[in-house]
């Protein structure tokens, strides 16, 4: 059995959800500010469904997130899993990503190698621009391609912006289409995420590297899941199974613990053992 372990949109929920971040611990009201960090988070077997002959898991993701709105927003991401397939079977994935996002959420750039077993499977290079009527995106690899799709696609910080900001206006459920250049660079995803109330500060506690950092004691959080349906379905999203879903508690300044990447067959989780949040570099 073969899992792509992260395609590059559940990256992106990834990457963004573990990059957005409120103008700070009291910031209520006004603009969604981003704040770099870093953060590795280690990954293990969390539920098998069905016949899966999936027997365990074990993994990292190693999360680089800077910039500024107005320069932009860098991502470094890797994610290296190793799949246990039973009877002494072995499947190593590798995914390593590159993507910036324009401050104005009008442009993105997007770069991705997936190896499988250290064999190179797939490689991703292009950049998407909106315009008045379609977003424009033009691929470098797997090879030269111009496409245009639905002019109201979201780019993947642009989403969790929006997340944010919905958190802190109390609502609990928004539904769009997110590009990120997954699969061959012409994938889009309807997406349906559920934001569940705010969290008090000793509710859903757990050992990990956001558990003692000052930085986060007063800050509050919301758990939310994300769920990715391939948009060229026939049935709309609650009306069909998602392809997967991502689930994670989420603070106000940026920083998500408690992950559960959902692949349906078998749900992995991810728990933050490493967080550095960088002093973020003010506009000019």
């Amino acid at each position: 059995m073969a899992h792509t372990f992260a395609s590059r949109i559940a990256i992106f929920s990834l990457t963004a959800s573990l990059a957005v971040a409120a103008c700070g611990a009291g910031a209520q009201e006004g603009a969604v500010a981003l704040v770099p960090h870093r953060a590795i988070y280690d990954l293990s077997l969390g539920e098998v469904r069905g016949n899966t002959q999936i027997a365990g898991v074990r993994g990292r993701i190693l999360y680089d997130f800077d910039g500024s709105a107005c320069q932009g927003y860098s991502l470094q991401f890797r994610q290296v899993s190793e799949l246990d397939t039973g009877e002494g079977k072995h499947s190593t994935s590798d995914l390593r990503s590159t993507t910036w996002e324009g401050g104005d959420a009008k442009s993105y750039k997007f770069t991705s190698e997936n190896f499988v077993d250290e064999n190179l499977v797939d490689s991703v290079d292009g950049h998407a621009e909106h315009r008045q009527q379609a977003t424009a995106v033009d691929l470098a690899k797997p090879e030269h391609k111009l496409v245009d799709i639905d002019a109201g696609v979201v780019f993947p910080t642009e989403h969790m912006v929006r997340v944010i900001a919905a958190a802190r206006a109390g609502k609990t459920i928004l539904d769009f289409p997110v590009y990120d250049g997954s699969e061959t660079g012409e994938k889009v995803y309807d997406t349906l995420t559920v934001i569940g109330r705010q969290l008090g500060p000793n509710d859903q506690q757990h050992a990990d590297a956001a558990a003692d950092e000052p930085k986060l004691a007063n800050v509050p959080r919301w758990p939310v899941t994300i769920s990715y349906f391939d948009k060229s379905g026939k049935s709309k999203p609650g009306e069909q199974t998602p392809d997967y879903a991502i689930g994670f508690e989420l603070y106000a300044n940026g920083v998500s613990r408690n992950l559960t990447l959902d692949y349906n067959d078998f749900v992995a989780v991810g728990k933050l053992t490493s967080l550095e949040i960088k002093d973020a570099k003010p506009c000019p």
